[in-house]
């Protein structure tokens, strides 16, 4: 999930794709990636699937195969590339080809598909050379269709974790609940879009956002936090505190809480012109 402050992330340092190490670290435990991570929503998918010119998909990214396995059900083909050889082998246990290759080193060897799609991924390819791997990738008329699923707590849940965060954390330059901007993702979004004109490729990018929410337990909660990239780089033992106090705060609202998300995609249709 994505919950970017503006002003950290407009730092080009911090551009994430330039941090390897953060990007491979998901593989550490991909089951339960896999179990923890939200899904999709259908309308999402179908909405991709229907301004695609086809059913083929190459999926970039494709981690343990959560929204390739959407897309199979919507009725497509896909394979899959990622970086990270633990998560493919996951995914393939599902049936799926996944090939390992960062995607801008990726050859797709004459193959072309009609979409090339990224959830949660995109931030972690250069947005210009992914870009152009794509636009190589697709067929005349197919869609590179990026997304992400983007928090929206409720004020109230905000609050309480960005306060567990910042009693834990004192001295972390990140709060990814202290959010003054609802659209901090933008940074994210407007990067992948850049990326897209930059080529010459494609045509004028859209934004898409599908709302959806999904109620949690304190338990499925706390599984997922953890498959978070900010994860890794905090302590083991400030991630046991963090962890506790999160669960504490949800104890303190019965036990259960509604997560609000926006499923935001930015996509184009490829020209004719490469």
């Amino acid at each position: 999930m994505v919950t970017i402050p503006p002003e950290q992330a407009r730092l080009s340092e911090r551009e994430p794709h330039r941090h390897r190490q953060m990007a491979e670290s998901f593989g550490s435990d991909p089951a339960r990636y896999d179990r923890a991570r939200p899904r999709y929503p259908d309308a999402m998918v179908d909405a991709i699937v229907a301004a695609s010119p086809g059913p083929d998909i190459l999926d970039v990214g494709i981690g343990t195969g959560i929204a390739a396995r959407q897309f199979q059900a919507a009725g497509c083909g896909v394979l899959g590339v990622d970086v990270d050889a633990r998560m493919a082998e996951f995914a393939r246990r599902s049936g799926i080809e996944v090939e390992v290759a960062a995607f801008e080193a990726w050859d797709p060897g004459g193959r072309a598909f009609d979409a090339v799609v990224s959830g949660q991924t995109w931030h972690w390819v250069d947005p210009v050379a992914g870009a152009a791997k794509a636009a190589q990738s697709l067929r005349p008329g197919g869609r590179l269709a990026v997304f992400w699923n983007v928090f929206q707590p409720s004020p109230e849940v905000s609050e309480a974790f960005s306060g567990v965060h910042r009693r834990v954390l004192p001295d972390s330059p990140r709060n990814p609940w202290a959010m003054s901007d609802p659209d901090g993702y933008t940074v994210l979004s407007d990067r992948a879009a850049d990326g897209m004109r930059q080529v010459g490729a494609y045509g004028e990018p859209e934004q898409w956002r599908f709302g959806w929410e999904r109620v949690y337990t304190r338990d499925e909660w706390l599984d997922q936090l953890p498959t978070g990239g900010d994860a890794s780089q905090i302590p083991p033992a400030k991630l046991e505190e963090l962890l506790a106090g999160v669960g504490a705060a949800i104890d303190a609202k019965g036990g259960r809480f509604t997560m609000r998300y926006t499923a935001v995609v930015i996509t184009a249709a490829r020209t004719d012109a490469l």
